[in-house]
């Protein structure tokens, strides 16, 4: 099943500078080969199911690898069935209404 999925993951106990560990599971997203892209308050990345949730995984072993002792990830998830559907697809749909001045 495709999946378009937001997260944040918080490292606790691991200093104000969470730059290094972004930047770890943003390493291990290319390495899975999962489109994602890095924005101010998260990562949002799509692909099937079980590599997804299987990179975030992966983000949660690396991060304790590097002494986090504690970490805190929130996760928005989305399918459809009714068509395939890509990020850049939803951003597209919304950049169209707003050049052309459409609501709704």
């Amino acid at each position: 099943m495709h999946v378009i999925l937001e997260f944040t993951i918080v490292p606790l106990g691991a200093g104000l500078s969470l730059s290094p560990y972004v930047a770890a599971c943003e390493r291990i997203l290319a390495e899975a080969g999962l489109a994602y892209e890095l924005h101010a308050n998260g990562t949002n990345v799509e692909g099937e199911w079980e590599a997804v949730f299987a990179a975030i995984r992966r983000c949660h072993e690396t991060l304790h690898a590097m002494g986090v002792p504690r970490i805190h990830t929130v996760i928005k998830v989305g399918t459809r069935t009714d068509r395939p559907q890509a990020m850049a697809d939803k951003v597209a749909s919304v950049q169209a209404k707003l050049q052309g001045g459409r609501q709704g």
